[in-house]
């Protein structure tokens, strides 16, 4: 059995991405780990990141991004496509640029893809999910948050990256293209394990999360819609992560590759943990939004923690 890991990004370490952190989590337990990285900005160092892991096990594939033939946040998927056509493993271990895992967990990744190996209804495994917010002690447990997601795969031809990259599908006869279609796609059956993937894609220096957010809607709405946010200056107010004390606090152990990273924290003076509940940024959080407090509000208070609608992008396999 060989497990390949891959990911992919652009100008991740300029947009303070723990990518290196990410490759170096889940290095001791796969064979070859792939990753595709766009044409990054000049003063970028992604590039410099991974490769001062020194490791044999790491293979770059560099590539352009072409967000006018893939919009809608579509060339994210393209990306890891690239990235997974370029691994050679029995299972396919995904990670993005901002998730790690915990050293905990990887005994009992290995152990769940070497005892469903010979099981093909076993299309994919299923992790749970920390996504910290503003610092390494908040978590969001929001409706608008996942709550699992598909991080492992067969190596299969048929399964691609799906939408903006969140999860897969299979898609038979897939043009390449349209990684957001609907029609002729199937859910992947998977088996859960044991074990969290740890999300640090929203904790940044409140200056540099604007950065971020500006990358992103550039690559879902394209540079034309992002100039005019420019010109409204959407971008130009430090990111208001709210107030903090109203969230769940995360009293567990971060993983060891993450000590360096959070050594490095020194925005807790920007942050608030007092006041009322409100949002000062031009562009909000889905989250934010009115609607959606209240569906959050509802499913902690009223239906102990059962999602309304909650997204699942997989079956489980019964056995």
């Amino acid at each position: 059995m060989k497990i390949s890991g891959f990911t992919m990004g652009k100008n991740a370490r300029k947009l303070y991405y723990p990518v290196k952190q990410a490759v170096m989590s889940i290095l001791p337990i796969v064979d070859e780990f792939v990753v595709a990285l766009g044409d990054s900005d000049e003063d970028d160092a992604t590039r410099e990141e991974i490769n001062s892991i020194n490791s044999k096990k790491i293979k770059i594939v560099d590539t352009i991004w072409d967000i006018e033939k893939y919009p809608r946040g579509m060339e994210h998927a393209h990306q890891t496509d690239i990235a997974k056509q370029h691994c050679s493993g029995d299972w396919l271990f995904y990670l993005q640029s901002d998730e790690i895992v915990h050293e905990k967990y990887l005994p009992v990744i290995q152990k769940k893809c070497e005892e469903f190996y010979e099981d093909k209804t076993v299309e994919g495994l299923l992790f749970n999910y920390f996504h910290f917010w503003g610092d390494y002690y908040h978590i969001q447990d929001n409706h608008c948050w996942y709550r699992k997601e598909i991080r492992i795969i067969r190596n299969d031809p048929d399964i691609h990256s799906w939408e903006s990259a969140q999860s897969f599908r299979r898609i038979p006869d897939f043009n390449g293209i349209d990684f957001r279609q609907q029609k002729n796609t199937y859910k992947l059956k998977v088996e859960p394990v044991n074990a969290f993937i740890y999300h640090y894609g929203w904790v940044r220096p409140p200056e540099l999360m604007q950065n971020k957010i500006k990358a992103f809607s550039t690559n879902h709405q394209g540079w034309r819609n992002v100039e005019k946010l420019e010109k409204e200056q959407k971008f130009d107010h430090l990111f208001d992560y709210g107030n903090l004390s109203k969230l769940k606090h995360f009293n567990g152990s971060h993983p060891k590759v993450m000590k360096d990273w959070i050594d490095g924290f020194y925005w807790k003076h920007q942050l608030r943990f007092t006041g009322p509940r409100k949002n000062r940024n031009p562009i909000p959080s889905k989250h934010d939004k009115l609607k959606y407090r209240l569906i959050s509000w509802i499913e902690k208070n009223v239906l102990r923690g059962k999602r309304l609608g909650e997204f699942r992008n997989y079956i489980l396999v019964k056995h």
